[in-house]
Parts: structure tokens; sequence; C-alpha cells
């Protein structure tokens, strides 16, 4: 499990930072791009994901470079960085959903990010639980 998990946390988060750096860029062809992309409303909602995203890539990254080095706290932050996804995901398809904006690639991309965290936290809310109640038995 944790071997496909990194494998997807790390292409998300290194996809995170490339869209970011491709749309700081505007290497985005113009038939990729949302509906109503200049609107400057639109434009600050998109740019309002840049901290969110980021802070999903530096968790994830993060995250995996502690469980190289062995230490504990790379699951709570591994689970961190999957808590964000989730919600960027959501956030993304709520409010295209609000605008009744039902474009497949956006969707897709955004539904994944909503769905893939799932499929893995409860199996590490579980390990987390299990550490915790270890450690807990092992102060009595």
């Amino acid at each position: 499990m944790l071997v496909r998990l990194r494998a997807l946390m790390v292409a998300t988060d290194v996809g995170f930072i490339a869209y970011w750096a491709i749309t700081v860029l505007h290497l985005i062809p113009a038939q990729y791009l949302y509906r109503d992309y200049t609107n400057p409303l639109l434009v600050a909602w998109n740019w309002s994901f840049l901290p969110l995203d980021l802070l999903i890539s530096a968790t994830g990254l993060t995250g995996w470079w502690l469980h190289r080095r062995g230490d504990a706290l790379w699951l709570p932050t591994v689970l961190i960085s999957l808590a964000l996804t989730v919600c960027s995901g959501l956030q993304a398809i709520a409010f295209w959903a609000m605008r009744g904006d039902f474009a497949a690639d956006w969707w897709l991309v955004n539904g994944f990010l909503l769905v893939y965290p799932l499929c893995f936290a409860p199996a590490l809310l579980s390990e987390l639980r299990g550490r915790l109640t270890h450690a807990g038995n092992k102060r009595s």
C-alpha cells in the first residue's frame, strides 16, 4: 500500500508544483483553460489555491522524506497532506458545481484529488491510532 501511496502522492505533489510553474509562465494552451479564464474574479479564485497546493506539496514531499529517514513524524505529515489534498479537490469541485460548469478535464483532476486520499487515509489513521495506543501502553 505504501509504495502506491508514495507514488501517487509524489506525482500529485510534483504535479502541483509543475502546474503552478506552468501557470506562472502562461504555458497552458487556451483550449485547456477553464471557462472565463480572463475574468479577474476567476483569476483570483484560481490563485487562491496557490498557498494550499504548495502546502500540500511541502507536507507530502516532507512526509516521504521523513519516512525514508525512519522518522515517526512521517505518518502525521503524510496524513496532513492527504487531508489538505481532499480539501483542494472538494473546494474546486464545489465551485465548478455551483457555477454549473462541468468541464470533464477539470472535474477529473479535482475528482482525483478528492477521492484518492480517501482510499488510503483509513489504513494510515488505523496505523497512527495503533502507534499512539502502543506508546500510551508503554507509559503505563
